[in-house]
């Protein structure tokens, strides 16, 4: 599907800014999915082609009325302070699962239906498995057409981007990676039962994004993605069984720091376009300064495995965020007025998408 929102055209202009070398920050093709490597909104890879999924009326804000969401940014920065308060969140701890009882707690309480997708996997560097549990936090769950709204939880064991290595087994809280993407889903559960959407809405959380020991990629290092590998593979091996289909993805990833930036990152325009459009195109709409319809990096994140799925998934994330997998990354770096910027255009986005 082209999309129809008037105020986009021409193809998307090149980066202007370099970061720092991460090993997330990649000139290497991502895997492949399998064709078509773009699945449209209107036939998703693999299964029954849906209602054909539009963005509004006509494409142009005016058209179509939409509510205006009070997110309260503070209260869901004191939701990073409230995780991150529990200390480091490893996968297979203790204090992972503190967070674990705190989300579940949170989400019923506010009436979703809270699914555990619980797995063990073996990492490279340890000798053992290790316990996960990805949580799917359903609204309105008798909808067969669904939006996968998606963050992993986990937290990083090692701040390896910290200059002196005798730094990186401190205690790290990882506020914006991970922490502040779970505390907007947190807030966002306040509004999601009213929201007036054509589609059911899934929160989806990942364990397991972070849990990595040996970061030497060249003499093979640990996995990553873990959670999110898992999920994408259960889906796509039910889809003769299960009743519902995600239409389309949105991964939040860094992306609620103070002075964020969020470029289009260029695997989502290339698996996911019609969503980048659609979303990018609101935020210009709504006048949301942080997202820039520019390229942004290449990178390797959850929304890989998603896409290979089926599932057409977009990365909102800030790739230059300075604080990344550093000791620094605390919940004073986060800043209420993004998250609320964030939410404005992923609430209009989902009021209008028919």
């Amino acid at each position: 599907m082209s999309s129809a929102l008037g105020w986009i055209t021409g193809a998307v202009v090149a980066a202007a800014g370099v970061g720092v070398p991460m090993w997330w920050l990649t000139t290497a093709r991502a895997p492949e999915p399998e064709t078509p490597v773009v699945p449209a909104l209107d036939a998703p890879r693999d299964d029954p082609p849906p209602k054909k999924t539009e963005f509004g009326t006509g494409g142009k804000a005016a058209d179509d009325k939409v509510a205006d969401i009070k997110f309260d940014g503070a209260r869901a920065v004191k939701y990073v302070k409230q995780l991150c308060d529990i200390g480091p969140r490893v996968s297979g701890t203790a204090n992972i699962k503190k967070q674990q009882e705190v989300m579940e707690e949170h989400f019923k309480k506010f009436g979703a239906t809270v699914t555990k997708q619980e797995f063990k996997a073996k990492q490279r560097s340890r000798k053992e498995e290790t316990p996960f549990v990805n949580y799917v936090i359903s609204w309105h769950p008798d909808k067969e057409r669904r939006i996968l709204l998606c963050t992993h939880y986990d937290t990083r064991p090692i701040a390896d981007q910290e200059a002196n290595p005798a730094n990186w087994n401190k205690p790290f809280l990882s506020a914006n990676d991970g922490t502040s993407g779970v505390a907007f889903l947190m807030e966002l559960a306040h509004y999601m039962k009213d929201l007036k959407t054509e589609f059911g809405i899934d929160f989806v959380l990942f364990d397991g994004e972070e849990y990595v020991f040996e970061t030497d990629r060249a003499l093979g290092g640990d996995r990553y993605f873990i959670g999110s590998e898992h999920f994408a593979d259960d889906y796509a091996k039910t889809k003769g069984k299960r009743k519902h289909r995600y239409d389309a993805g949105v991964l939040f990833d860094l992306s609620f720091g103070k002075g964020a930036s969020l470029p289009v990152e260029a695997h989502s325009f290339e698996y996911a376009k019609p969503i980048v459009e659609q979303i990018w195109g609101v935020a210009k709409a709504v006048g949301a300064k942080s997202f820039e319809y520019k390229r942004g990096h290449e990178v390797l994140d959850d929304h890989i495995a998603l896409n290979k799925a089926g599932i057409p998934t977009v990365d909102v994330i800030d790739f230059d965020y300075k604080h990344w997998h550093k000791l620094s990354d605390t919940p004073d770096k986060i800043d209420a007025g993004q998250m609320e910027e964030v939410a404005k255009v992923i609430t209009t986005w989902l009021q209008k998408i028919k």
